[in-house]
């Protein structure tokens, strides 16, 4: 299944996207995509068989703005330098665990919503990334195939840095990684069953039409499941948290100089095989 989450920020409402490409109303069913949607698997089934009898009443996609897909985030949980090509485009050695780093979750818009360079900024980066979203609580999993069970679905993020912030300012990654509207999800959340390799995905971005990201989550450090497993002996995972991939080579920081980083009026469009597109437009925070 396609889930999504339409209307005015703060208003969404769920919603799905059937096999034909109809956008349908959940809102009779469930109250959201959420964590409480995920955990319950008997909602899911009312959902699903909802969609196999063809009830679901349509919507008119014309003007509706798409939200992210997953309401009421717990946390965001993100890895760094999980792609080689990334890593050798940075010149930087292979890391031997994963780098994790939080962003929080009040970074999440929606896929084509506005992004905001920071005052005093000179150094925003794009990032594509496959987000894993969570669908049942992970805590010390010992096995690949634990991972893989604990996950709702997957959706293209984009995960937004501003670089001087982030490595020249001092201390962690933090201020680079939450500026606000940093963190745009979806368009859907795309069920796992409809994945059946996250390692067999291609990620694309471009920037006011020039193709900058154009990877495969088979070059990633760690895989998917190894990522899950990795982080649930850190923290607990709960249904609705989302974990943040990493990002293939081609980011702005990479590039020789002049590097071309993000300013207002830029255009940023990316996309993951079977996940969706995002498009944002930037301007002045």
């Amino acid at each position: 299944m396609k889930l999504l989450r339409v209307g005015p920020a703060g208003a969404e409402r769920p919603a799905l996207l059937d096999e034909e490409g109809t956008l349908r109303d959940l809102s009779a069913l469930v109250p959201d995509v959420d964590a409480g949607l995920f955990a319950d698997e008997s909602a899911l089934k009312h959902v699903r068989a909802a969609v196999g009898a063809r009830v679901l009443p349509t919507l008119d996609p014309t003007g509706l703005r798409i939200g992210p897909p997953v309401g009421r985030i717990g946390k965001i949980v993100c890895v760094g330098l999980n792609y080689h090509a990334h890593a050798a485009e940075l010149r930087i050695k292979v890391p031997a665990e994963p780098v994790l780093f939080l962003k929080a979750p009040d970074t999440v818009v929606g896929p084509d919503d506005t992004v905001l360079v920071p005052r005093g900024s000179e150094k925003t980066d794009w990032e594509v990334e496959l987000a894993v979203v969570i669908g049942r609580t992970a805590r010390y999993l010992e096995t690949d195939e634990q991972a893989l069970a604990s996950i709702a679905g997957y959706a293209v993020a984009n995960d937004v840095s501003e670089r001087a912030f982030q490595m020249e300012r001092g201390g962690q990654w933090d201020k680079g990684k939450n500026c606000e509207t940093f963190n745009p999800l979806g368009p859907w959340l795309v069920t796992a069953d409809e994945i059946p390799d996250p390692q067999d995905l291609r990620l694309r971005l471009w920037v006011n039409g020039e193709l900058r990201q154009d990877g495969s989550t088979a070059d990633q450090i760690f895989p998917v499941a190894q990522v899950v497993r990795y982080v649930s002996q850190y923290m607990t995972l709960y249904p609705g948290d989302v974990v943040n991939t990493g990002t293939p080579a081609g980011v702005a920081m990479g590039q020789p100089e002049p590097k071309p980083y993000l300013r207002a009026g830029d255009v940023v469009e990316l996309e993951i095989d079977g996940l969706g597109r995002q498009r944002q437009v930037l301007k002045e925070a």
